[in-house]
């Protein structure tokens, strides 16, 4: 008979490993597990990749838009989980009235790009919309210059927040969506805010924060530059809410982060992990008053690989 620390550990196990590799995908891809947020009243969805609901509560008290934090469970474990999974055949009909401003570069991997598939498991019944089904869907990281910072453009990993809210802000004043959202990276990892603060290279623990974890680093370092990068991407958020007009904007993730919680770490396609299912859920407004001009050209730059940046961003 198993003793009870013998039985605790199994259960663990079963958590870790059986629900998420097994019994969480095949409710994933049924559409069985979490809320679509198109069953929710909003203008506006702003997705803070990888945002968990502490995270965001930690926080609040430093931005005046953000008041009450609530939560709602994401449909994925990862973003082209959650994609799948959101924009499915039975809301088409306000997919098409739509605009996805996406930074994320699953988007392009899931609707844009041939040879990328999900998860097929028995009795899966994937019903993802296509691209043209899209009111509009534009890939920011396509627009973004090489420059001198190597294939990236830049050396710190993934684009910045300031081309989508330049994109969001521009489609908002020149067109009549019904629906926006926007697709933020950050604060997913590489944590890059203190290191471009300071000018200087990444660290380990900001760049491969979980590899460091795993070998008995220090959670409080890792949480707090993931910490920081959030505050990066909100003092966009600040900016877009100040130029566009929206009465009803939601802030909210695809899915958050496990930073070891149930022997869990990143998020895992899947997990039902409650610190990567739970995530936030904040309503505030936007009113333009036209003090910001965006900078941004969005014009297709070729030589940007969808693979090289998803590599970057820590995928295989």
């Amino acid at each position: 008979m198993l003793q009870e620390g013998g039985l605790l550990s199994l259960k663990r196990a079963v958590f870790n490993n059986l629900a998420p590799r097994y019994i969480g995908k095949v409710l994933s891809c049924n559409g069985l597990y979490g809320e679509n947020v198109f069953s929710r009243d909003w203008d506006v969805l702003i997705l803070l990749d990888t945002c968990r609901v502490d995270a965001l509560q930690a926080v609040a008290n430093e931005y005046e838009f953000i008041a009450d934090v609530n939560s709602i469970r994401s449909v994925g474990g990862t973003s082209a989980e959650w994609m799948a999974n959101t924009f499915t055949q039975k809301h088409t009909e306000t997919i098409n009235e739509t605009a996805y401003i996406a930074n994320n570069a699953f988007a392009s991997k899931l609707f844009s790009e041939s040879g990328y598939s999900l998860p097929e498991l028995p009795f899966c019944s994937w019903k993802t919309v296509e691209e043209n089904d899209f009111g509009k869907l534009e890939h920011i990281w396509k627009y973004e210059p090489k420059g001198e910072g190597g294939e990236l453009g830049h050396l710190m990993g993934h684009t910045p927040p300031r081309p989508v809210t330049d994109r969001a802000i521009s489609v908002m004043r020149n067109s009549d969506y019904e629906r926006v959202i926007l697709h933020y990276n950050q604060p997913h990892k590489p944590y890059t805010a203190d290191a471009l603060d300071e000018n200087r290279e990444l660290q380990e623990h900001e760049h491969f924060p979980f590899d460091y974890l795993r070998r008995g680093g220090s959670k409080d370092t890792v949480f707090n530059s993931y910490l920081n990068n959030l505050r990066y991407v909100l003092d966009d958020v600040k900016l877009l809410l100040q130029n566009i007009d929206a009465n009803r904007v939601a802030i909210s993730a695809d899915h958050g982060e496990a930073f070891g919680e149930y022997c869990t770490y990143e998020h895992p396609f899947g997990s039902l992990n409650p610190v990567v299912r739970l995530v936030p859920w904040v309503i505030t407004s936007g009113e333009d008053d036209k003090t910001y001009i965006p900078e941004f050209d969005p014009i297709e730059n070729t030589d940007r690989d969808v693979d090289v940046l998803l590599n970057a961003l820590g995928y295989t």
